[in-house]
């Protein structure tokens, strides 16, 4: 209910009109810009929202910095002058990421000057223990758990539901300069990513 210039009356409480507004304001604005940067894929058929935005094609890399097996500092910088594909999955203990890992893995073994991380939110160790039992050598693993801002980064960060705090499935190649020669964001979680199509772009 209005009472008088610049005066809202609230549950009992009168409150400035102005704060009011700029409340309000901010409120919209904030709701604004998440779902500007929110984009959705579904896992078995259930939206899912995403946080982020995937790098395109022809831009630069966003910086990295993730946690390798050996628990040391994993940087894109420390990476420079190789081609990088990155191979993003919510976690190795499913049999679609598994999958992905030892496809990747058995790629890796022809390619020239190029280096594929497999990068999850899960830790070193279970990581660690997938590629010994499986004979994993070509490819590297590293995690995302001192360092959920790279989800954010590369768009792929899941903000809520079940899921929130694992990475979503995605797929993205980086040139020996730094520029993102190739992205995918797998529409549905469960499906496997387009192994050809990211092996073509480097």
């Amino acid at each position: 209910m209005y009472t008088g210039v610049g005066t809202l009356y609230i549950k009992n409480h009168f409150v400035d009109l102005d704060q009011f507004l700029l409340a309000v304001k901010s409120m919209i604005t904030f709701i604004y810009k998440t779902d500007k940067n929110m984009t959705q894929v579904t896992f078995q058929g259930d939206a899912v929202n995403i946080s982020g935005t995937i790098p395109t094609v022809g831009s630069l890399a966003p910086a990295f910095s993730l946690t390798a097996g050996d628990l040391s500092d994993l940087t894109l910088a420390s990476l420079q002058g190789k081609n990088v594909v990155l191979n993003i999955f919510p976690s190795i203990d499913t049999p679609v990421c598994a999958t992905g890992v030892r496809k990747f893995n058995e790629a890796a073994a022809t390619l020239e000057n190029t280096v594929v991380v497999c990068v999850s939110a899960d830790l070193p160790f279970a990581t660690g223990r997938f590629c010994e039992v499986e004979s994993i050598a070509n490819v590297q693993h590293a995690s995302t758990f001192r360092s959920p801002e790279f989800a954010e980064a590369y768009g792929v960060a899941i903000p809520d539901g079940a899921l929130r705090g694992l990475t979503t499935r995605a797929v993205v190649c980086i040139n020996a300069e730094g520029v993102v020669t190739h992205s995918e964001l797998v529409a549905e979680i469960t499906d496997e990513a387009n192994y050809e199509l990211a092996l073509k772009a480097l």
